[in-house]
Protein backbone atom coordinates (compact mmCIF):
# COMPACT_ATOMS: atom_id res chain seq x y z
CA UNK A 1 0.00 0.00 0.00
CA UNK A 2 2.54 2.83 0.84
CA UNK A 3 4.86 1.73 -2.13
CA UNK A 4 1.33 2.34 -4.30
CA UNK A 5 0.32 5.86 -2.23
CA UNK A 6 4.56 6.39 -3.27
CA UNK A 7 4.33 5.69 -6.68
CA UNK A 8 1.24 7.57 -6.94
CA UNK A 9 2.35 10.99 -5.77
CA UNK A 10 5.34 10.66 -7.73
CA UNK A 11 3.16 10.12 -10.59
CA UNK A 12 1.26 13.41 -9.73
CA UNK A 13 4.54 15.24 -9.12
CA UNK A 14 6.19 13.99 -12.81
CA UNK A 15 2.43 14.89 -14.78
CA UNK A 16 2.71 18.47 -13.21
CA UNK A 17 6.62 18.66 -14.30
CA UNK A 18 5.52 17.72 -17.64
CA UNK A 19 2.59 20.25 -17.96
CA UNK A 20 4.91 23.24 -16.86
CA UNK A 21 7.41 22.61 -19.95
CA UNK A 22 7.63 26.06 -20.57
CA UNK A 23 7.33 25.53 -24.88
CA UNK A 24 5.78 28.66 -25.82
CA UNK A 25 8.10 30.87 -23.40
CA UNK A 26 11.53 28.58 -25.16
CA UNK A 27 9.96 29.62 -28.58
CA UNK A 28 9.44 33.29 -28.06
CA UNK A 29 13.32 33.61 -26.12
CA UNK A 30 14.85 31.05 -28.90
CA UNK A 31 13.27 32.55 -31.88
CA UNK A 32 13.20 35.97 -30.72
CA UNK A 33 14.84 36.94 -28.21
CA UNK A 34 11.90 38.01 -25.94
CA UNK A 35 10.12 36.84 -23.20
CA UNK A 36 6.40 36.36 -24.17
CA UNK A 37 5.06 36.82 -20.66
CA UNK A 38 5.50 40.34 -21.73
CA UNK A 39 3.99 40.65 -24.97
CA UNK A 40 0.28 40.51 -26.16
CA UNK A 41 -2.13 38.63 -23.44
CA UNK A 42 0.89 37.66 -21.43
CA UNK A 43 0.11 34.30 -22.19
CA UNK A 44 2.86 31.08 -22.88
CA UNK A 45 0.55 29.31 -25.14
CA UNK A 46 0.20 28.57 -28.90
CA UNK A 47 -2.32 31.51 -29.46
CA UNK A 48 0.01 34.28 -28.05
CA UNK A 49 2.83 32.37 -29.58
CA UNK A 50 1.12 32.57 -33.05
CA UNK A 51 0.10 36.53 -32.25
CA UNK A 52 4.00 37.11 -31.64
CA UNK A 53 6.27 34.81 -32.80
CA UNK A 54 4.58 33.12 -36.07
CA UNK A 55 2.14 30.44 -37.48
CA UNK A 56 5.05 27.80 -37.59
CA UNK A 57 6.13 27.98 -33.86
CA UNK A 58 2.73 28.45 -32.82
CA UNK A 59 1.60 25.00 -33.98
CA UNK A 60 4.70 23.38 -32.68
CA UNK A 61 4.05 24.80 -29.27
CA UNK A 62 0.54 23.39 -29.67
CA UNK A 63 1.57 19.98 -30.17
CA UNK A 64 4.35 20.46 -27.49
CA UNK A 65 1.47 20.97 -25.02
CA UNK A 66 -1.22 18.47 -26.58
CA UNK A 67 1.42 15.78 -26.02
CA UNK A 68 2.45 17.10 -22.33
CA UNK A 69 -1.83 16.26 -21.52
CA UNK A 70 -1.47 12.91 -23.32
CA UNK A 71 2.22 11.50 -21.98
CA UNK A 72 0.67 12.59 -18.16
CA UNK A 73 -2.64 10.94 -17.92
CA UNK A 74 -0.77 7.59 -20.43
CA UNK A 75 2.01 7.68 -17.67
CA UNK A 76 -1.12 7.12 -15.11
CA UNK A 77 -2.77 4.68 -17.07
CA UNK A 78 0.70 3.20 -17.67
CA UNK A 79 1.05 2.32 -13.72
CA UNK A 80 -2.07 0.88 -13.22
CA UNK A 81 -3.78 3.39 -11.11
CA UNK A 82 -7.40 4.06 -10.54
CA UNK A 83 -9.57 6.40 -11.68
CA UNK A 84 -9.21 9.09 -9.55
CA UNK A 85 -5.46 9.09 -10.01
CA UNK A 86 -5.08 9.34 -13.75
CA UNK A 87 -7.72 12.34 -12.85
CA UNK A 88 -5.04 13.37 -10.88
CA UNK A 89 -2.54 13.43 -13.24
CA UNK A 90 -4.18 14.77 -15.93
CA UNK A 91 -4.96 17.82 -13.34
CA UNK A 92 -1.67 17.89 -12.15
CA UNK A 93 -0.76 18.54 -15.66
CA UNK A 94 -3.14 21.41 -16.76
CA UNK A 95 -2.02 22.74 -13.32
CA UNK A 96 1.66 22.75 -14.80
CA UNK A 97 0.50 24.82 -17.61
CA UNK A 98 -0.76 27.34 -15.97
CA UNK A 99 1.28 27.67 -12.98
CA UNK A 100 4.94 26.72 -14.14
CA UNK A 101 7.65 26.54 -11.84
CA UNK A 102 10.01 27.39 -13.91
CA UNK A 103 8.52 30.56 -14.68
CA UNK A 104 7.14 32.06 -11.87
CA UNK A 105 3.61 30.58 -11.98
CA UNK A 106 2.60 32.09 -14.85
CA UNK A 107 1.87 30.09 -18.27
CA UNK A 108 -0.52 29.40 -20.42
CA UNK A 109 -4.56 29.41 -20.62
CA UNK A 110 -4.80 24.97 -20.48
CA UNK A 111 -6.59 24.73 -23.71
CA UNK A 112 -4.03 22.61 -25.71
CA UNK A 113 -2.67 20.77 -22.43
CA UNK A 114 -6.44 20.24 -21.44
CA UNK A 115 -7.25 18.66 -25.03
CA UNK A 116 -4.46 16.16 -24.71
CA UNK A 117 -5.66 14.82 -21.28
CA UNK A 118 -8.69 14.37 -22.64
CA UNK A 119 -7.44 12.55 -25.82
CA UNK A 120 -5.42 9.97 -23.61
CA UNK A 121 -8.56 10.01 -21.20
CA UNK A 122 -11.15 9.51 -23.28
CA UNK A 123 -10.20 9.72 -26.97
CA UNK A 124 -13.86 10.53 -28.51
CA UNK A 125 -14.31 13.38 -25.96
CA UNK A 126 -11.13 14.65 -27.14
CA UNK A 127 -12.13 14.62 -30.25
CA UNK A 128 -15.82 16.38 -30.13
CA UNK A 129 -14.03 18.93 -28.03
CA UNK A 130 -11.44 19.80 -30.70
CA UNK A 131 -14.20 19.47 -33.11
CA UNK A 132 -16.38 21.86 -31.86
CA UNK A 133 -13.90 24.73 -31.29
CA UNK A 134 -13.15 24.06 -34.85
CA UNK A 135 -16.78 25.01 -35.73
CA UNK A 136 -16.92 27.69 -33.30
CA UNK A 137 -13.74 29.59 -34.67
CA UNK A 138 -14.55 28.48 -38.46
CA UNK A 139 -17.92 30.74 -37.82
CA UNK A 140 -16.22 33.58 -35.39
CA UNK A 141 -12.26 33.28 -35.82
CA UNK A 142 -12.16 33.76 -31.99
CA UNK A 143 -9.64 31.40 -30.42
CA UNK A 144 -10.78 32.52 -26.84
CA UNK A 145 -14.79 32.13 -27.74
CA UNK A 146 -14.03 29.15 -29.52
CA UNK A 147 -11.95 27.61 -26.37
CA UNK A 148 -14.70 28.88 -24.25
CA UNK A 149 -17.48 26.74 -25.63
CA UNK A 150 -15.41 24.06 -26.32
CA UNK A 151 -14.86 24.09 -22.52
CA UNK A 152 -18.33 24.38 -21.57
CA UNK A 153 -19.17 21.50 -23.71
CA UNK A 154 -16.69 19.18 -21.98
CA UNK A 155 -19.03 17.84 -19.47
CA UNK A 156 -22.34 17.43 -21.91
CA UNK A 157 -19.76 15.63 -24.24
CA UNK A 158 -18.62 13.43 -21.55
CA UNK A 159 -21.98 12.74 -20.62
CA UNK A 160 -23.03 11.91 -24.04
CA UNK A 161 -20.19 9.52 -24.52
CA UNK A 162 -20.79 7.19 -21.97
CA UNK A 163 -24.67 7.36 -22.46
CA UNK A 164 -24.14 6.24 -26.07
CA UNK A 165 -22.21 3.38 -24.34
CA UNK A 166 -25.17 2.53 -22.13
CA UNK A 167 -22.91 3.16 -18.94
CA UNK A 168 -22.68 5.82 -16.54
CA UNK A 169 -19.85 8.37 -16.47
CA UNK A 170 -17.01 7.33 -13.67
CA UNK A 171 -17.20 9.57 -11.19
CA UNK A 172 -13.61 10.53 -11.65
CA UNK A 173 -14.29 11.32 -15.15
CA UNK A 174 -17.25 13.89 -14.68
CA UNK A 175 -15.10 15.44 -11.78
CA UNK A 176 -12.29 16.23 -14.21
CA UNK A 177 -15.13 17.18 -16.92
CA UNK A 178 -16.00 20.00 -14.46
CA UNK A 179 -12.77 20.96 -13.24
CA UNK A 180 -11.50 20.89 -16.23
CA UNK A 181 -13.83 23.22 -17.93
CA UNK A 182 -14.02 25.57 -14.88
CA UNK A 183 -10.36 26.20 -15.09
CA UNK A 184 -10.50 27.12 -19.02
CA UNK A 185 -12.64 29.18 -18.49
CA UNK A 186 -11.60 30.91 -15.41
CA UNK A 187 -8.08 31.48 -17.69
CA UNK A 188 -10.07 33.01 -20.20
CA UNK A 189 -12.15 35.47 -18.03
CA UNK A 190 -9.83 38.71 -19.41
CA UNK A 191 -10.71 37.41 -22.81
CA UNK A 192 -14.42 37.39 -21.81
CA UNK A 193 -14.71 40.87 -20.87
CA UNK A 194 -13.70 42.22 -23.97
CA UNK A 195 -15.92 39.82 -25.96
CA UNK A 196 -18.59 41.63 -23.93
CA UNK A 197 -16.98 44.58 -25.03
CA UNK A 198 -16.67 43.57 -28.07
CA UNK A 199 -13.16 44.52 -29.04
CA UNK A 200 -11.56 40.58 -28.75
CA UNK A 201 -9.25 40.67 -31.76
CA UNK A 202 -9.88 37.71 -34.13
CA UNK A 203 -7.49 35.76 -36.10
CA UNK A 204 -5.85 37.45 -38.74
CA UNK A 205 -6.35 41.02 -36.63
CA UNK A 206 -2.97 42.88 -35.99
CA UNK A 207 -3.96 43.41 -32.08
CA UNK A 208 -1.61 41.78 -29.93
CA UNK A 209 -4.16 40.52 -27.32
CA UNK A 210 -4.16 36.62 -27.35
Amino acid sequence: MTDLILTSCFTLLLAYLLGSLPSGYLAARWLKGVDIRTLGSGSTGATNVLRQVGKGPALVVFLVDVLKGTAAVLLAKGLLLNDWWVVGAGLAALAGHIWPLWLGWKGGKAVATGLGMLLGLVPAVGLACFGTFLAVLSLSRIVSLSSVVAAISLPLLMLASFASRGSAVPPAYISLAVVAAVLVIWRHRSNLQRLAAGNEPRLGDTKSQG
